[in-house]
């Protein structure tokens, strides 16, 4: 066991775990910040994303070893309100079935949507490939991510 000093959603934590321990343990089970959802284990169904240094990615496969020093934002973090531009879009939209993928979908969207203020069809695609869902409400997924775009 070691201890670890994060940066997660603007404050720092301080957790004794395990070197290996994948982040999103971390998060959810020892930091209590449950929205982050375990889906597969083996970072291909997108469940777990969060934003590491503003990126898009899976913590299920991240070491907590090598988050120390970067900065580490949830679905908890996005917004205090819920006010995001892509969390309101994804209300606007109807978007959530039963709700499971999306605070994945909606942090890979919000990443998307940093680095690339207007994405077109194919670079929506490009950045949502692998967040599955299984109610399949990809179509409401890419016209939130296109309404968030015009809400800036």
């Amino acid at each position: 066991m070691a201890v670890f000093k994060l940066k997660i959603n603007g404050k720092t934590q301080e957790v004794d775990v395990a070197e290996d321990t994948p982040l999103l343990w971390v998060l959810r089970d020892h930091i209590n910040l449950v929205g982050t959802k375990y889906g597969c284990g083996i970072a291909q169904c997108g469940a777990c994303t969060v934003h590491i240094d503003g990126k898009a990615m899976r913590s299920c496969s991240l070491p907590i070893s090598g988050m120390e020093g970067k900065s580490i934002t949830t679905i908890e973090g996005l917004s205090e309100n819920g006010d995001h531009p892509v969390q309101q879009a994804w209300l606007k939209h109807d978007v959530p079935q039963c709700g499971y993928c999306q605070a994945g979908q909606i942090m890979s969207a919000a990443a998307l949507l940093k680095e690339n203020s207007n994405p077109n069809d194919d670079e929506i695609d490009l950045a949502m490939n692998g967040n599955i869902c299984r109610c399949g409400t990809y179509l409401r997924v890419k016209a939130a991510i296109k309404t968030a775009a015009k809400m800036g």
